[in-house]
């Protein structure tokens, strides 16, 4: 047995076990093993710790096999176990082992197809040689990759498709499957490789994988007999003078055809391209599985077409028309055009003129485009730059000057007959060939342009747009404004030659009053973006700026006085989005965000309407009321707040929760409003009035989720105590309780008919009920994290789910299958909610991302982008020199403790900063993100030394021992892990914690170290032996935090239960709880002489305490939005808060005055817009929360 074989068999055992696939670091461990190399070896090979892979990925990974395999194993023995489960597998009946397969990969009846955006090919002509050519080699020869080759326009896309189509009907025909999967894509937008396989890899699993890696999808290729046809690879390939080499970043296209030539599999992968791949041209034989067909014209599909188009010719005549043209189809098109233009029709007397014989497409397309009027050229390059069909409308709006709708239908109308566009359904496109050819025309005018500053198309043309769809967008930044920034950068390679460059074209738009109300400012800006230019103090004043997207670019000090803004796209200030819905009518949208506020949008354009402030606290929830008139909300601050939606005016806010309200649901008739939250109640609300009508008691834990039944008669509740409760909506009775989810419900909601309800739990599973009788009807399982959010369909029929996974998944609610599985969040997905019409979808995440998704095609239509650099820790080296924070923005920032001046920002983290601690010497910091690494960093140069990896979730703490040679850090994967700080290798992984670990400390003599989480305890840990000392259970809820007293055996803790708690460390009892706080406490800290505690809370304030007495001291008032972290100062004398609301505060710890406020720069800050126009007051708002200025006038 070979290894291939081996770890096919791994993979469906597993698979049939526990649902998922061997991850990377198991596949290398039993790849490693299984040649009998070390873990030395194994380690070095591959980059990692050996430390890491024999203590901790090998020890869990053998313990799995075992439990998979059925006896015990280890990386001596399992070669055996795994070739007798091969034998055992191959003496069973056959009809044994073919249900073995079912288990291993559900497979749906009948093939299942995708054809993403597939050419109509009803109208084929010829090619019946090359079709029976490729079936054979398909069919028999069982090739594995076949690369069709051809000029542009002879019709590779075409024969692809067709004989895709031929494949289905000959396998109907025959009553047999040559395929299970057949799947066609096209290259022409050029996506990068995990793009593509993000799409294939999950329809190939039947989406229940969303490992978008080469080696999973090879893994289906073996698994499945599949048909996979990827078009225009000729776009991802280099130019001529490379003939044959993937482009910079794409070549992992060539480790693809590599591993599928040459990988044992039963699929065909079919490609088509003007050029050969050079891995095709290795691997290709007649006697091998790798082959390639290069296309010449068909004299078929040339004379069909010569007689379509109804010219006059005798057969000899049109015989040689097309032998001039070498019968490529799309050049016989555009050439019988002419021949109806010019010579009516008449093909002799075309042959007379003696034109030049076709020696390329391209030459044939000069000759074309030269002849065009300019709004026929005008029109053929927003064809290109829109790359998609493209509408009357758009192309009227898109070209300046404005022309009349009937000038550009006639122009339309030319262009089609000459065959250089395409037209369906009153919209408009251009054939790939056609496309590339203007594309290209297009970068090499501006490129010219912009190197002589003379600008013509420049400012005439957008070369990227914000109106379109998000995946168009993108492509247009690939494909035009790349290659064009490509051409400048070689011309100008200096960041001062560029920037002379473009203070030149600066002053080239501001000559021309025509020049200054095209889209030269627009492309302008997208450019330095795209170069990575810093643009601070640069001055667009009085220009037009069209089409620029400014979500990702800091404008520091920028002038915009006087500026109109057109169709440009800013960040906007909110934070993580916690909640969306859709109002009734379709027509808004509106967000919960954590920076206290809510939001409304247009759902067309996604543009900002209005914001509503007065929550003092994240906002959960947001519902619209049934006529779409009013807005619920829930929030952290115990409130349920009811606003107007036209004006946003606050109507009632409903007090009597105690704790955080989590949810809020309308009564069909809107009437009455449900809530629930951390309180463990419901309660009914009178929305007239604002009275309570009924209060419900029954859970044991926060309840996270409400939802009414549309029939008005049963209210269902989902919980952190793992159950739902149905209750009747008029008199409270309960009803029924369903127990299904091993963890939190975090979500219910009632399909549209009332007879199921679907739910949501952190046990990464989403539960179908019949309401009637209570009965679990289905699980659907496919999510790898908690799932947060569910939303029916407007029709019933489909389920939309967002999970910490940071995926969204459509699930089809008659199979109980996956649907699509949308990517694009970067994490975990908060929320979801369907359009009235069922067609789009939005998505709200901790990512500060708002996205709206074509459901049927899963493509991503428009993404806002929020911004809030919450402080998540802040930190002082015990020099007193360097104060830290660690922030949102993935940076740790580090000030000079005398000044608040910025010394350096640390830039290696990809997601939030979550903990910052100083070493004991501060010569060293270190850092832990959500990315799920620790960052060991040189305080002095800002360099990293050391990058410790092994947790498999965000890292809420990391603390150092007394010594400086151990760092802790604890983890929503429910561990805690201690690190050698001068090796970076693993010491000890601590497991016991059943939630979360959101704070490690080390005791003084670092023999103990404490740690508090998500289940409500606080442990102790002997450090030598990672033995669970003792367990300290008094609080009710989540601890934020733990902290030891520098000089005695005591520990305080601080917890969502809004309390404080002093512990003695020798018997774990409380010895006193410290009351005040009115939210959650978030943080915990020790002055220096262990006589006063600081602590942060959700309630805005930081509260100092008498640890000897417990007496509230002060009361630190200030920040405007929850306060994450506190750290004294090494003398005492001053204290440090970091808060959501961006600022630290230094305090005076005598006299509780805030010294100091620090903010980081704001991506717009001193951005002056004074006098612009184009933008809403609310845009206008936000651009000055996000740092801009408008000067007094």
């Amino acid at each position: 047995m070979d290894l291939e074989q081996a770890l096919e068999i791994a993979n469906q055992a597993l698979h049939a076990q526990i649902g998922r696939y061997l991850s990377d670091v198991e596949q290398l461990i039993f790849a490693g093993a299984w040649q009998g190399q070390t873990y030395e070896q194994i380690a070095q090979i591959n980059g990692y710790s050996a430390k890491y892979l024999k203590d901790d990925s090998g020890r869990k990974f053998w313990k799995l096999l075992s439990q998979v395999l059925g006896e015990s194993v280890s990386k001596n023995n399992f070669r055996s176990a795994i070739e007798r489960l091969h034998q055992r597998q191959e003496t069973q009946p056959k009809t044994d082992r073919n249900q073995i397969v079912e288990i291993v990969l559900p497979r749906r009846a009948g093939i299942q197809t995708d054809w993403g955006e597939v050419v109509d090919v009803s109208q084929f002509y010829g090619r019946s040689a090359e079709l029976t050519t490729l079936m054979q080699w398909i069919t028999n020869d069982r090739c594995r990759l076949i690369a069709l080759l051809g000029m542009g326009g002879i019709g590779k896309t075409a024969l692809s498709v067709k004989l895709a189509n031929q494949l289905l009907i000959t396998s109907s025909i025959q009553g047999r499957n040559e395929f299970e999967f057949v799947i066609w894509r096209s290259l022409r937008n050029a996506p990068p490789l995990e793009h593509l396989l993000a799409g294939l890899v999950p329809f190939l699993s039947n989406q229940q994988d969303m490992q978008n890696t080469l080696a999973h999808f090879i893994h289906y290729l073996r698994s499945h007999r599949c048909l996979v046809i990827l078009d225009n690879m000729e776009t991802i390939l280099q130019s001529s003078e490379s003939a044959g080499q993937f482009r910079s970043g794409y070549e992992g296209y060539g480790e693809l055809l590599r591993l599928v030539s040459e990988s044992n599999h039963q699929s065909c992968v079919i490609l088509t391209s003007r050029e050969k791949p050079a891995e095709v041209a290795a691997f290709e034989g007649v006697d091998f599985q790798v082959r390639s067909l290069r296309l010449s014209g068909s004299q078929q599909a040339a004379q069909a077409i010569l007689q379509a188009k109804g010219l006059i010719g005798s057969p000899e005549q049109n015989q040689e028309l097309g032998d001039r043209y070498s019968n490529n189809p799309l050049a016989i098109k555009i050439v019988s055009t002419s021949i109806q233009d010019l010579f009516e029709g008449d093909i002799d007397e075309f042959l007379k003129q003696d034109v030049t014989i076709f020696n390329g497409i391209r030459r044939l397309l000069d000759q074309q485009f030269a002849r065009l009027s300019p709004l026929e050229q005008t029109t053929m390059y927003w064809l290109a730059i829109n790359r998609e069909w493209t509408s009357i409308a758009e192309l009227k709006d898109d070209i300046i000057p404005a022309v009349s709708k009937g000038k550009l239908l006639e122009t339309l109308e030319s262009l089609n007959w000459r065959s250089l566009i395409e037209k369906q359904s009153g919209s408009y496109t251009q054939q790939p060939v056609v496309m590339e050819y203007i594309t290209e025309r297009l970068i090499e005018q501006i490129t010219t342009e912009l190197n002589t500053a003379e600008l013509n198309l420049f400012t005439s043309y957008a070369l990227t747009k914000t109106t379109v769809k998000e995946y168009v967008r993108a492509s247009q930044v690939r494909l035009i404004l790349q290659f064009v920034a490509n051409g400048f950068y070689q011309k100008f390679s200096s960041i001062a030659a560029q920037e002379q460059q473009i203070f030149r074209i600066l002053r080239q738009l501001r000559r021309s009053e025509t020049q200054q109300s095209g889209y030269g400012t627009g492309n302008l800006m997208n450019l330095c973006n795209c170069l990575q230019l810093n643009l601070t103090n640069y001055d667009f004043s009085g220009l037009i700026v069209r089409h620029a997207y400014l979500q990702t670019v800091n404008l520091h000090q920028v002038n915009f006085t006087c500026t109109n803004f057109d169709r440009s796209v800013f960040a906007q200030t909110f934070g993580a989005v916690y909640a969306v819905d859709v109002s009734p009518n379709g027509s808004l949208f509106a967000i919960a965000e954590a920076n206290n506020q809510i939001r409304l949008y247009n759902f067309v354009d996604g543009q900002p309407l209005l914001v509503l402030k007065q929550h003092t606290s994240e906002v959960m929830f947001v519902k619209f009321s049934p006529d779409g008139k009013l807005l619920a909300s829930a929030g952290a601050d115990f409130t349920v707040r009811l606003w107007d939606v036209p004006s946003g005016t606050l109507l009632r806010t409903l007090t009597g929760h105690t704790n955080p309200v989590w949810s809020v649901a309308w009564s069909p008739d809107g009437t009455t409003l449900a809530s629930g939250g951390q309180d463990k109640i419901v309660k009914i609300w009178d929305v007239s009035t604002g009275k309570v009508l009924q209060t419900w008691q029954g859970h044991s834990d926060q309840i996270c989720s409400v939802a009414w039944s549309f029939n008005y008669t049963t209210l269902a509740t989902g919980s952190n105590d793992r159950t739902i409760k149905l209750w009747n909506a008029l008199t409270g009775q309960l009803l029924n309780v369903l127990e299904g989810h091993s963890d939190w419900v975090r979500s219910v909601g009632f399909s549209p008919d009332g007879k199921l309800l679907a739910s949501a739990g952190a046990d990464f599973t989403i539960r179908l009920w019949d309401v009637p009788s209570g009965t679990l009807l289905r699980t659907l399982t496919g999510h790898t994290n908690p799932v947060w959010s569910v939303a029916w369909s407007p029709d019933g029929t489909t389920l939309a789910s967002g999970s910490h996974d940071q995926t969204v998944k459509i699930w089809d609610i008659s199979s109980g299958k996956v649907l699509r599985t949308l990517e694009g969040h970067r994490y975990q997905v908060w929320s979801v909610a369907f359009s009235p019409n069922g067609r789009t979808l939005i998505s709200g995440g901790h990512d500060q991302m708002i996205k709206v998704w074509d459901v049927v095609t899963g493509q991503v239509l428009q993404t806002s982008q929020g911004y809030s650099d919450w402080v998540w820790s802040v930190a002082w080296s015990a020099n007193h020199d360097v104060m830290a924070q660690g922030s949102r923005d993935r940076t740790v920032k580090l000030r000079d403790s005398a000044t608040g001046k910025l010394l350096n920002i640390l830039n290696k983290h990809t997601s939030s900063v979550l903990a910052v601690a100083f070493s004991p010497d501060s010569l060293t910091i270190a850092s832990s993100s959500a990315d799920q690494s620790i960052q060991i960093w040189e305080v002095a140069t800002g360099r990293v030394l050391r990058s410790l990896r092994g947790h498999t979730g965000w890292i809420w703490s990391v603390a150092w021992s007394l010594d400086g040679t151990m760092l802790a850090s604890g983890s929503n994967d429910l561990t805690i892990k201690l690190w050698d700080v001068s090796t970076g290798e693993l010491i000890k992984t601590l497991e016991g914690h059943l939630g979360w670990v959101t704070s490690v400390a080390f005791s003084s003599d670092a023999s103990i170290l404490a740690s508090g989480g998500f289940d409500q305890t606080v442990k102790f840990w002997d450090i030598s032996t990672g033995q669970v000392l003792k367990t300290l259970q008094d609080h009710s809820d989540w601890v934020w935090s733990v902290q030891f007293s520098p000089i005695a055996p005591l520990l305080a803790t601080g917890s969502v239960d809004k309390t404080v708690k002093l512990w003695d460390c020798s018997r774990g009892n409380v010895l006193r709880t410290l009351l005040g706080h009115t939210n959650w406490v978030t943080s915990v800290a020790f002055s220096p002489n262990g006589k006063q505690l600081a602590s942060s809370s959700y309630d805005l304030t930081v509260r100092l305490w008498d640890v000897a007495s417990g007496q509230l001291l002060k009361t630190l008032e200030g920040h405007t939005s929850s306060v994450w972290s506190v750290a004294w100062s090494p003398d005492g004398a001053t204290l440090l808060s970091g808060s959501a609301d961006e600022t630290i505060k230094i305090w005076d710890t005598q006299t509780g005055v805030c010294l100091k406020t620090l903010r980081a720069d704001r991506p717009y800050e001193g951005m002056n817009i004074t006098g612009v126009t184009g933008i809403t007051e609310a845009q206008k708002a936000t651009l000055k929360a996000l740092g801009a200025v408008e000067q007094p006038g």
